[in-house]
């Protein structure tokens, strides 16, 4: 991406979103490349997540209890 290239508010809302959960994910006991995996494998899940008001440590629980 260059630096012209800007993403909208909300587009950059979930992605600091899905970092803050990855970093959920990596206290729970997931390696960064193990929950690197689980957010592009589950993006489509996490992104619902997102917009049903989860906070990213409550979106990294459910990741954990699947």
């Amino acid at each position: 991406m260059t630096k012209q290239s800007k993403l909208d508010p909300e587009t950059q809302a979930l992605i600091n979103w899905c970092i803050e959960v990855e970093g959920f994910l990596v206290k729970g006991g997931a390696t960064r490349a193990q929950a690197q995996q689980h957010i592009e494998e589950q993006v489509e899940w996490l992104t619902d997540q997102f917009y049903d008001g989860l906070t990213p440590e409550e979106a990294a629980k459910e990741a954990f209890s699947d």
